[in-house]
């Protein structure tokens, strides 16, 4: 199974399962799962081929999405969990929402939608495997040298939390990554079903990522789709303005908890 970590207790409110985007893990989540705990149990996981879950040649969505399903079956309430996924990971939990219903109770897609993409992330995963370790023995000595490559601070500190400088090592399959990158950016032609159930697609007002074009794509497979956004933020929207994003989780799931 994923590697999962459980923030808070179980509580008489359903619980949230947050999921990580590409080359992320559970610890990017750890401030936002904490506040999010206060009133609920908070699981989240390191996807395959990220941190300390297990490595397997696919990134296809619908094995993603399997994973997930495991974890709910081991961990969620009676009548579905709240599922909140980024990036990579809202599409992983759109998947899940749409081939495993009955484990979802309400689904919150961050910053992407239910199509393919043309970009490519295969500059950073060559940027990373191009950082000479031997040459690494503090975190600093690693950010510097990924600068020659990655020239954005934010995106060098969010890379450089998957590695342990310790051990030289990323905590990434970084090979697979890149051939699965397709898959990763795509969303499969030959998706079935409806989720039929609350959802709601939070974006970046800056972000790239998510277009009004989308909306009949995603009003296909979820006719009950509610969209907002965050002013002045792009596609880390959590990162960027948490406290304004945490606002928003909390309004949305306090809808299901009103007697």
């Amino acid at each position: 199974m994923l590697n999962t970590v459980l923030t808070g207790q179980p509580t008489d409110k359903t619980p949230l399962l947050i999921v990580h985007g590409l080359f992320g893990s559970a610890r990017n989540w750890g401030v936002i799962a904490k506040r999010m705990s206060a009133d609920r149990q908070v699981i989240s996981v390191d996807m395959r081929n990220h941190g300390a879950s297990f490595r397997s040649d696919s990134m296809a969505y619908t094995d993603l999405a399997d994973d997930l399903a495991e974890v709910l079956k081991a961990h969620g309430a009676d009548g579905g969990t709240h599922v909140l996924g980024h990036s990579m990971g809202g599409k992983a939990t759109m998947m899940l929402a749409l081939t495993h219903p009955e484990l979802v109770k309400s689904l919150i897609v961050a910053d992407i939608s239910p199509v393919a993409y043309e970009h490519t992330n295969k500059p950073l995963i060559d940027a990373m495997q191009a950082l000479d370790l031997s040459k690494v023995e503090k975190r600093s000595d690693a950010d510097a040298l990924l600068a020659e490559d990655v020239f954005n601070d934010g995106v060098r500190a969010f890379l450089l939390q998957s590695l342990v400088v310790k051990d030289k090592k990323w905590l990434l399959n970084l090979q697979v990554l890149e051939d699965e990158m397709p898959k990763i950016v795509g969303w499969p032609d030959d998706v079935t079903g409806r989720f039929e159930k609350d959802t709601l697609f939070l974006s970046g007002e800056e972000s790239s990522y998510v277009s009004r074009d989308h909306r009949k794509a995603t009003k296909a497979l979820f006719p009950k789709a509610k969209f907002a956004s965050l002013p002045d933020t792009g596609h880390w929207l959590h990162a960027e303005k948490p406290r304004e994003f945490e606002a928003a989780l909390t309004v949305w799931l306090s809808r299901f908890e009103r007697v």
